[in-house]
């Protein structure tokens, strides 16, 4: 295995995260904040260490291998995740290294789940900090998503699998380009978002961070309220539109960008996310109308934030869901695992994945009543390769797993029996707040002991990349010749 041209990779990505803290600390110069020496020292480490990789590994091996990229999907993510928590250790009174690495691989893994406290009295350059860390991570699992995934036949994920990656030479050219044009269009949504939210009477400020946060389907806000803060409907319902947006393949909006609009009709997904999502929103509607006493509009508004906030794992909240009754607290329970299209940027188990299962059941309920017929499985209109329901049995075989593990390592940890499951499932599904007194949407998860956040931390990972990219290369096998 030649580790050269992931280190090249690697060097490039801290070079940029270098030039992302400057940005900031020059932000918190401008805001009188005495944090810009925190990021100023942050981002001198960090292009150190990147020009130092990148000139030790230029002119060398461009094409990667299988193995190589698998390295690499994991390098990226920790990389950015060690170097992106040096502003939180030097800029926060009494942050830990747990509680560091924690607020970091939570925003470049977009879950949203945090360990910091009076958001509303942060100086803006950490507030600013946690936001680009999460709008980088979404941007980044959408060429992640388009461009290696189905590469590495991850769960699936060869079922978006291009003729352009045929070869592996062609890998890294070719993913430059999706990188530039996806940029390009999720630059322009996130600039959109700031406008519309500044006008619907955000600050300038709030804008910019909720609506990188919100594309990002993120969740992590500048108020310590969340968007409860600003008690607006139209603010709630344009963050419910960036949040959706955000949970659409992008590779769709790319392709509908030269063709019209007739590509959002044609991709199953996105007719299974909305049907799904209109049916929870649908559902606590009718719950909260008929237990909770709430009028019609109010709990459309409710349900319809919430709902789509838990669903996307982006992890706003308005209100208490914990508080609307059992059927409301399973229901929130069960839509966090759903996530929303491939190629997006959420996590959980992801649309296809359900597509992709309800069809092979389909096919072993046709082959029970008729045992010799002859059944093939569909997606899209496309009859499946062989090999994808197998690989997304295995991922659901290995989602419930490690989602099971997790569990019992937070339980060991000390923690009791709802937050110990909400806090698995928030943190595999990168969803953010959980469920309870602790973890829920009015808590946080500073008073988590330092084991369980360290956990924590290893399960938001395996969930950003889709569990066997991680996995895999703990294997022994994995590193023989």
């Amino acid at each position: 295995m030649d580790f050269r041209p992931v280190a090249f990779i690697v060097g490039v990505l801290m070079i940029i995260l270098a030039v992302a803290m400057t940005l900031t600390a020059l932000i918190a110069l401008a805001d009188k904040s005495v944090d810009w020496q925190a990021f100023l020292s942050s981002a001198f480490i960090t292009l150190f260490i990147g020009v130092a990789l990148l000139f030790t590994t230029q002119g060398k091996k461009s094409n990667l291998s299988l193995k190589e990229a698998f390295v690499m999907t994991v390098a990226i993510w920790l990389t950015i995740a060690v170097f992106g928590s040096l502003p939180f250790l030097l800029a926060v009174d009494g942050m830990t290294l747990a509680n560091a690495f924690f607020e970091s691989m939570s925003g470049v893994t977009t879950t949203g789940s945090t360990v910091m406290v009076d958001l509303d009295n942060s100086p803006h350059g950490i507030l600013l900090w946690r936001a680009l860390l999460q709008w980088f991570g979404g941007v980044g699992i959408i060429v992640m998503a388009v461009s290696f995934l189905p590469m590495l036949q991850v769960g699936g994920m060869q079922l978006f699998k291009t003729e352009a990656f045929d070869q592996s030479e062609k890998i890294l050219p070719r993913a430059a380009e999706i990188a530039v044009a996806i940029l390009t269009l999720y630059c322009a949504c996130t600039a959109i978002g700031a406008i519309l939210l500044w006008i619907a009477g955000m600050g300038l400020f709030d804008a910019v961070v909720h609506a990188m946060t919100s594309l990002a389907t993120g969740g992590f806000s500048s108020h310590d309220a969340s968007i409860g803060y600003f008690d607006s409907a139209l603010i709630d319902w344009i963050i419910i539109a960036l949040m959706i947006i955000g949970s659409l393949p992008f590779a769709v909006f790319l392709v509908a960008l030269r063709v019209g609009i007739k590509p959002f009709f044609e991709d199953g997904q996105i007719a299974t996310f909305f049907t799904l999502l209109g049916a929870a929103v649908g559902s606590m509607v009718i719950w909260l109308v008929w237990s909770q006493d709430y009028n019609l509009g109010y709990a459309i508004r409710l349900s319809a934030f919430n709902v789509t906030s838990i669903m996307t794992g982006t992890g706003y909240s308005t209100a208490n869901y914990g508080n609307w009754g059992g059927f409301a607290v399973a229901l929130m329970f069960i839509v966090m695992f759903i996530g929303g299209c491939a190629g997006s940027t959420t996590c959980g188990i992801k649309i296809f994945r359900f597509q992709v299962l309800f069809a092979a059941a389909r096919v072993q309920m046709s082959r029970l009543v008729q045992p010799n017929g002859i059944f093939i499985p569909y997606y899209n209109g496309k009859p499946m390769p062989e090999d994808v329901p197998t690989s997304v049995m295995g991922f659901f075989c290995l989602f419930i797993s490690t989602f099971a593990v997790l569990a019992l390592i937070l339980g060991a940890c000390g923690l009791d029996l709802i937050t110990a499951i909400t806090g698995a499932a928030t943190a595999v599904a990168n969803v953010g707040p959980g469920l309870g007194d602790v973890i829920g949407p009015n808590g946080n998860f500073s008073t988590l002991p330092d084991s369980a956040k360290w956990a924590m931390s290893a399960g938001m990972l395996l969930g950003r990349l889709e569990l066997f990219s991680v996995i895999v290369i703990l294997l022994p096998s994995f590193w023989r010749d």
